[in-house]
């Protein structure tokens, strides 16, 4: 996916599916906790792994089994997909970005597109 594509999905509302909610365990690595409501945009279709697109969702502060908010930036990681930044109306610098995603993007190579 190139940058163009990714810039597609800014500044638009969308409906965030949260199959890991704040403070829940990831399924499969035990240490990995998750800060943050993450899940998927229903009805989606990504490029790399044929599921739907996955999305972080920044600002609640509880768990939550649906969002609807805005794309505020987009992770990009190299040579694979991409991860939406679902926001309840607050902006986020890159640097907290990275701060709340580092759980998960610390292993992978990314950029954050705006």
């Amino acid at each position: 996916m190139n940058e163009s594509e990714s810039k597609v999905w800014l500044r638009k509302k969308v409906k965030v599916l949260i199959d890991r909610a704040l403070g829940t365990v990831h399924p499969k690595y035990e240490d990995m906790i998750y800060p943050v409501n993450y899940g998927f945009v229903p009805n989606t279709i990504s490029e790399i792994d044929h599921e739907e697109i996955d999305a972080y969702v920044l600002g609640p502060t509880e768990p939550l089994a649906e969002f609807e908010g805005e794309v505020i930036a987009v992770i990009e990681r190299e040579g694979d997909e991409i991860k939406l930044l679902v926001s309840d109306g607050r902006d986020f610098s890159d640097d907290e970005i990275r701060r709340l995603t580092d759980f998960q993007e610390k292993f992978f190579k990314s950029v954050i597109i705006r």
